[in-house]
């Protein structure tokens, strides 16, 4: 199969599934919480609860798509997904909505960026970079698109039947298009330059340069998620009104696409270490000048279109470190093992964040919080790439 086809397929599939596993509970959060009776921190556990799930499976499921392919694997996930979807939309207590989140995080774990992203280097090997950091520009549109359309489709289904139409989504297109991403090569192809062969899952995570990398990219992912749910609340905090923050907050996704063209233009001929180390020092200095200038509508601006543009690119560097570091073979398993953490952070950063905001100072606090997550990112990061050899070229 042709790497455009394998990345036209998962292209939608990752929109399709991005929306309705996750970017479309935002929207319908509100009336799920009123028709089941329960509070916020209920409805939003449950969601955090798939994360974690999510993390968990991300190891194991990624060796599978190393040992099998993505074919079968991700046409599974979109059955767990309807499965998931469907059962979530008929639920009525609190237990019964905690499993359908339970089945939702395992069908996260089989369709979206991890699986896609092992899936793609089965296919495509030596320009999996390349074709990661395609896939990633279409996906980020997820958002734009699936949020005014779970708006347009609750209001006129409401909650239950929107879950079910996503559900019937999954079947009637996503299903047979992974199905249609045929059979892989026994191995991923390699370059003529490649190295001779990569890491294990079990050499890669006795390597110091893994667990840094695993922290560096944790401490990330739980500063993107807290801001995700709380971004809008903190700047009404610090004094901007509803309107002001909703309109800066909504920098962040077009700075996100931005960030990936700029990836793959300007940067396409970099290491994806280069790129990182960029990546890693913007989100410090764009969450200090929120932290010092929070109140100014510039300063809020200024580190939205920071905040974007580091989220838009690292999701890439995520997908094609792994590969550079430690080789092509073992890419699924090693890449879950590095998300899992990740996943976990993603899931508690909301909660805890919330607990920071609704202390005193909270306003002022949470801003300090992330940046010195930031900050102790980058440092890792920076101690994880500084050597000019990789673990992959030393297995050699």
């Amino acid at each position: 199969m042709s790497a455009r086809r394998t990345i036209g397929i998962l292209a939608v599939t990752q929109i399709v599934s991005w929306g309705a596993l996750y970017y479309a509970f935002a929207v319908l959060a509100p009336a799920i919480q009123r028709d089941l009776g329960i509070g916020a921190e209920t409805a939003f556990a449950a969601f955090s609860w798939s994360l974690l799930v999510a993390g968990i499976s991300a190891t194991p499921i990624g060796a599978l798509v190393d040992r099998h392919g993505g074919r079968h694997v991700m046409a599974a996930g979109s059955l767990v997904c309807a499965a998931g979807l469907v059962w979530l939309s008929r639920c009525s207590t609190t237990l019964s909505y905690f499993g359908a989140w339970t089945v939702i995080g395992l069908a996260m774990a089989l369709t979206l960026y991890e699986a896609a992203f092992a899936t793609i280097n089965r296919k495509v090997g030596h320009g999996a970079a390349r074709a990661i950091s395609t896939l990633t520009l279409f996906a980020g549109f997820s958002s734009t698109i699936f949020w005014p359309l779970t708006l347009a489709i609750a209001s006129r289904l409401g909650w239950r039947d929107t879950y079910l139409v996503y559900a019937l989504l999954q079947l009637a297109l996503c299903l047979p298009l992974h199905l249609w991403l045929g059979r892989d090569a026994p191995h991923p192809p390699a370059a003529p330059d490649a190295p001779r062969d990569s890491h294990t899952l079990a050499e890669a995570v006795r390597h110091p340069i893994f667990w840094k990398l695993a922290l560096a990219f944790s401490a990330n992912v739980f500063i993107f998620s807290a801001l995700a749910v709380h971004l809008i609340p903190l700047l009404q905090s610090l004094g901007h009104t509803a309107a002001t923050a909703v309109m800066l907050a909504a920098l962040v996704g077009p700075m996100q696409v931005a960030g990936r063209i700029g990836e793959r233009t300007l940067a396409r001929d970099t290491a994806p270490q280069v790129v990182g180390r960029f990546v890693f020092a913007t989100l410090p200095f764009g969450l200090l000048v929120l932290t010092l200038l929070g109140t100014r509508a510039w300063a809020v601006a200024l580190f939205c279109l920071l905040y974007g543009m580091s989220n838009g690119v690292l999701t890439i560097i995520r997908g094609t470190l792994p590969r550079a570091l430690f080789g092509a073979r073992h890419y699924g398993a090693i890449m879950g093992a590095l998300a899992a953490p990740s996943l976990l952070s993603k899931a508690a950063a909301p909660l805890l964040a919330a607990a920071i905001l609704s202390g005193a100072s909270g306003a002022t606090m949470l801003p300090w919080w992330l940046c010195g997550c930031a900050l102790a990112s980058l440092l890792l990061y920076l101690s994880a790439t500084r050597t000019s050899r990789t673990p992959a070229a030393k297995a050699a």
